[in-house]
């Protein structure tokens, strides 16, 4: 498949509407400014395609188009305090396809807080379980990926929600408890402004979205196979 690097790219304007937006975030000012979104949003859907076809080189997409992985921009208000009634960014994900590929894509743009990310945000407890338990028997496979110059160069350090204390059933003195405490284990990237703006920025993503697949692939095996290989 050839590659889509260039072919589509964000521009000034689609922050430009992201920072209207936040300052006339109700539903008179948007609905005065619906071809506005419609166009601005066209844009990032083209972005999201080709992203899409990147991803598609060297991964399993289950996501069927890059329309189906933009996010709504209106946001779920029944349940938070904050009543706004649109997102103040463009957002996406992309989802692996089959249960033997886990882990998920995640695209964020937003004026001063732009980031791709991925990972799992909310593993069951089951899958927790799993997955501290491979930790805590061998630890090295992980370190060798969190430690790797690819994954230090672009992502730093793993991030995520972690326990305070020891999770329960482990070892409080375990060599890996740095690990084990991890709630949420997300992989981050930032950009500025001037780099989502960029005719870079699709090739940038695709790398970073590439850089994640040593963590992916660890996680899967970790998800899907017994002790001796087998699948579960």
């Amino acid at each position: 498949m050839q590659s889509s690097t260039n072919k589509a790219q964000l521009f000034p304007s689609n922050l430009t509407f992201l920072n209207k937006l936040k300052s006339h975030n109700d539903r008179d000012w948007f609905n005065s400014n619906k071809e506005e979104f419609q166009h601005e949003q066209g844009m990032v859907v083209a972005f999201a395609e080709a992203l899409l076809q990147e991803l598609n080189i060297h991964d399993v997409i289950e996501t069927p188009s890059g329309a189906k992985s933009v996010y709504r921009i209106y946001r779920d208000t029944r349940f938070s305090k904050d009543k706004t009634p649109y997102k103040t960014y463009w957002s996406g994900s992309f989802r692996r396809a089959t249960k033997y590929r886990r882990g998920g894509y995640y695209f964020h743009i937003e004026a001063g807080n732009s980031f791709v990310g991925g990972g799992f945000w909310g593993p069951n407890a089951n899958d927790l379980k799993l997955i501290r338990e491979d930790i805590s028997f061998d630890s090295a496979p992980l370190r060798k990926i969190l430690n790797s110059a690819s994954f230090i160069s672009t992502f730093e350090k793993l991030k995520g929600e972690q326990l305070k204390t020891t999770p329960k059933g482990f070892d409080a003195n375990s060599e890996a408890i740095d690990l084990l405490r991890f709630k949420q284990f997300l992989l981050i990237r930032k950009f500025s402004d001037e780099e989502v703006l960029s005719a870079d920025f699709l090739k940038e993503v695709g790398q970073t979205f590439r850089n994640m697949r040593p963590f992916f692939d660890y996680m899967s095996e970790v998800l899907t196979t017994d002790i001796n290989g087998l699948s579960v």
